[in-house]
């Protein structure tokens, strides 16, 4: 292969790096700890995969640690298009899901096509949350937020009518699934911090 043979599939990469720059600009629900500003989706994908890196002990023996991180890599990049849309907001989850599906569809699209197709198979992998990698990934990725929102003293809660009965649905339910050991350490932290009598 020559270096003019190379420069089409290295076009396309980088069009795809440069595009997903935007994730830097998409901002999230969440503050950082200090509560000086709100995290951004690409600092989200940093941490929620050093998450699953640093807690890969928590995973069942059957559970990739390398393909979780390359998912929780690609999970959020559909945000680009489709904003972030906060796990305590109301949200019109069918809109969502086709907006994301749209956005996956024209990011992964930059690439080329073998890139395309493996990246999008990881993303869809993800979202459907069936198979071990990412029922764990799914789990991380719902660990994140709320021990965030516990450090730095619930600021990203604030305006969002959190209790205890929605984090045991919304963060309970797919960490008791992914990573049951994060959940019995997180729950009764959240009941505390919540003054709630159902721990």
């Amino acid at each position: 292969m020559t270096a003019s043979d190379t420069s089409p599939r290295l076009d396309a990469q980088v069009a795809f790096l440069k595009e997903t720059d935007k994730l830097k600009s998409i901002l999230r629900a969440t503050p950082l700890i200090d509560g000086s500003r709100r995290e951004n989706s690409a600092e989200h994908s940093w941490h929620v995969m050093l998450y699953a890196l640093v807690l890969a002990d928590q995973a069942g023996p059957e559970v990739r640690i390398d393909r979780v991180i390359r998912m929780l890599l690609l999970h959020d990049i559909v945000e680009i298009d489709a904003g972030d849309h906060p796990i305590h907001g109301n949200v019109d989850h069918a809109a969502q899901e086709k907006a994301e599906k749209a956005a996956a569809d024209r990011l992964f699209g930059l690439l080329p096509d073998d890139q395309r197709d493996d990246f999008r198979a990881l993303w869809d992998e993800f979202e459907a949350a069936e198979t071990p990698d990412a029922v764990f990934a799914k789990a991380i990725d719902r660990f994140q937020s709320p021990v965030t929102n516990l450090a730095g003293n619930g600021l990203g809660w604030r305006g969002y009518d959190v209790t205890l009965e929605k984090l045991d649905t919304r963060i309970g339910r797919p960490l008791s699934r992914g990573a049951p050991g994060l959940w019995a350490w997180l729950r009764p932290k959240l009941a505390a911090f919540l003054g709630s009598n159902h721990a």
